[in-house]
């Protein structure tokens, strides 16, 4: 970790779903080099993504073979249209995934970490969808990565972001960290929250997360194991531009629509989500982080100091790691967890 509010999840291989049956060795194979074929293909149309009239068909048509490949079903509650405007696309982060099942549905630009723009092949098709990336090592880039994504959504652009700014299990998720909501604010564009959830036989499974110190292949690995697996995408309602006073007001009206959606409620520590209301406000470090990357369990930092700025000397700072929940986990004793009224 090179600075203190850098993000961290506790999710390790113990929130992992006991798995129950696995895909032979033949079809795990066959699965990754159905995968391994789409990407080449993808890599040889990477000339038709200049023809702005042919870049979303092809896009969604190897995002939706990717996933086909890989033996994960796409299911859609809602619409993610962006209407010839732009906007913001937040979501909880769970695995390599979920930005394949966003692009299935409407291709758009992202804001990834630097690391990505390196990897093989996947880097390539990443640079070349005009992806924003972000050194998350280094805090004093992290305003010309807003200016870059607002100027993104001036021009049209749907962008999504991970507010989270790392990887969760699925059944506990992250806060939603303000800083990256600013982008949207000074854009003047609307705010679309989704919810990611994975199931699998109709149970919901977090054998897909990309979680602690493992390598994408592992995940991977992992996730073509997985017989009839789903990625289910919920579109809340769109957060309208100046709904809310200031970026962190804007933060949780999104974590707490992706709370809803989910049937998530808080652990003990974080502050208490009632259905249908807002989150009550609880200090955080507004680190805008929201990029993806596996991470091990720490406290949570300190507040930055321009969140501390014109704060009470006597108001108390939380410095409990916060995350959510699920109703139907078992993963968190009874007793800590405060459910909705």
């Amino acid at each position: 970790m090179s600075h203190p509010w850098m993000p961290v999840s506790p999710c390790g291989d113990g929130c992992l779903t006991p798995e129950a049956t696995r895909v032979g060795a033949v079809r795990r194979a066959l699965r990754l080099t159905g995968a391994a074929l789409v990407v080449t293909a993808g890599l040889l149309l990477v000339p038709v993504l200049a023809i702005p009239p042919c870049r979303d068909r092809v896009v969604r048509g190897v995002f939706r073979g990717l996933l086909a490949a890989l033996g994960i079903r796409l299911v859609v509650h809602g619409e993610l249209d962006g209407s010839g405007r732009g906007a913001l696309v937040v979501s909880n982060h769970i695995s390599f995934a979920d930005i394949l099942g966003l692009n299935a549905t409407r291709p758009m630009r992202a804001l990834a970490k630097r690391e990505i723009a390196s990897w093989p092949v996947l880097g390539t098709l990443a640079s070349r969808a005009g992806t924003v990336f972000l050194d998350r090592e280094r805090l004093s880039a992290l305003p010309a990565a807003v200016d870059a994504l607002a100027t993104a959504l001036r021009s049209g652009a749907l962008i999504t972001v991970n507010p989270e700014g790392t990887t969760w299990c699925g059944s506990a998720s992250g806060r939603f960290r303000p800083a990256l909501f600013q982008a949207a604010i000074d854009a003047g564009v609307p705010v679309r929250p989704v919810a990611v959830r994975y199931l699998a036989g109709g149970r919901e499974t977090t054998r897909p997360a990309f979680i602690g110190p493992e390598s994408l292949i592992a995940s991977l690995r992992r996730t073509v194991a997985i017989p009839d697996l789903t990625l289910e995408l919920t579109v809340c309602p769109e957060i309208a531009p100046g709904r809310a006073g200031d970026r962190r007001e804007l933060a949780a009206l999104a974590d707490a629509a992706v709370a809803s959606a989910l049937g998530t409620v808080t652990v003990a520590g974080a502050a208490l989500r009632p259905r249908g209301g807002r989150p009550a406000p609880v200090p955080e470090p507004d680190d805008g982080a929201g990029a993806s990357t596996p991470s091990t369990a720490t406290a949570e930092p300190a507040p930055m100091p321009e969140e501390t700025a014109g704060r009470s000397a006597t108001a108390p700072v939380s410095r409990e790691p916060v995350s959510r929940e699920r109703v139907s986990s078992t993963a968190v004793p009874r007793a800590a967890v405060r459910h909705r009224p």
